[in-house]
């Protein structure tokens, strides 16, 4: 894996504040053995859950966005792996694989006398690139029978990651078709049109490519979905989706219910969870909202979807430590890994 670092007790230990009297995350996480080659190594660990991050932005930026997506995954593992071990939740479930680094491409993008045209049609090619490796790690892991948690990175990324973890359940005898379903809370749908894949687009390509069975959108912003993509998503039967005014404004449903009505919709087989962190209120993105979900609602979610869904894997995606234009939050590192607790505290029965 040209891109891929994979980690070892000393990569996570020096991120571990080791505190006497106390055990922390990063002290009782699992990781490869350097001895044997990762997949056996990750077929021999009797961890539940992968952990491994895409900390890129290329993806946002060919989707015309504001870079920044590759700054939080250093913060998520600082607050990850110094969160205490304990009763609620202690890391002996989770195989920390590593994280991808893309820098030379985006460099090489970066660093050419692109118009700005041709700068976006560059990130999209480097897009596909990233396709490649994503699929291929994910396919290895679902294949292990394990569950990724992927920590992005831009939206672009669900759909190597559908289209890895479908082949490996299907390889790994797990679904009959090598197709699984995803429900996504979100304030846009991600469904644009096939112009070149970026962020926009990852779930129109995983349907039309046959490894997307169903859809479920959860909190869709009205103001933010184009009405060719609406006309779209009315007339297909294997896409359901609720509003953020449906629930919020109008209060035709409750929040508790559109997700009941999403693992319902999904629930015939194999499902991913996603999160766009743009979709939480004032949470640093690539396109931060004044007007979204609260923290607690977007915990409620992972922790109700996790319960309720047949779960393939977790994508947190979208979430910035710093734009590129300097703005700053610390915070976001702290939101992931309590994101990521609730998640395995309902796998481990822990909740």
């Amino acid at each position: 894996m040209k891109h891929f670092k994979f980690y070892n007790k000393k990569d996570i230990l020096s991120l571990t504040k080791v505190r006497k009297f106390e055990t922390r995350l990063g002290e009782t996480i699992q990781y490869l053995k350097a001895e044997i080659g990762w997949p056996e190594s990750l077929l021999q660990s009797n961890a539940k859950y992968v952990l491994l991050g895409i900390p890129e932005d290329i993806g946002v930026k060919a989707n015309h966005g504001l870079g920044g997506a590759d700054t939080t995954w250093l913060p998520f593992l600082h607050d990850f792996l110094n969160a205490q071990s304990n009763d609620f939740l202690t890391g002996e479930n989770i195989l920390l694989l590593g994280h991808f680094d893309f820098g030379d491409l985006k460099y090489l993008i970066e660093n050419n006398a692109y118009g700005p045209d041709e700068l976006v049609m560059a990130y999209r090619h480097a897009v596909n690139m990233i396709d490649e490796e994503v699929e291929d790690i994910l396919k290895v892991i679902a294949a292990a029978k394990k569950i990724p948690i992927v920590i992005g990175g831009g939206h672009n990324n669900s759909y190597p990651i559908i289209k890895g973890v479908s082949k490996g359940l299907h390889k790994a005898d797990l679904t009959p078709l090598a197709q699984i379903n995803c429900i996504n809370l979100d304030a846009h749908a991600d469904y644009k049109n096939m112009e070149g894949r970026h962020s926009g687009n990852p779930f129109r390509y995983a349907e039309t490519d046959g490894f997307m069975g169903k859809y479920a959108i959860i909190g869709l912003h009205e103001s933010y979905v184009s009405q060719n993509v609406l006309t779209e998503l009315h007339g297909n039967p294997f896409i359901q989706y609720s509003t953020y005014e449906d629930i919020f404004i109008h209060e035709r449903k409750n929040f508790i219910q559109a997700i009941s009505q999403a693992t319902g919709f999904t629930e015939d087989t194999f499902t991913g969870i996603e999160l766009g962190l743009d979709a939480i209120e004032y949470t640093l993105s690539s396109a931060c909202t004044p007007s979204g979900i609260t923290v607690l609602q977007a915990r409620q979610y992972i922790n109700f979807a996790a319960t309720d869904a047949k779960v393939a894997y977790l994508h947190l995606s979208e979430g910035v430590s710093q734009l590129a234009d300097g703005t700053r939050d610390e915070k976001t590192g702290r939101l992931l890994s309590y994101l990521v607790s609730d998640f395995v505290k309902v796998g481990e029965g822990m909740r």
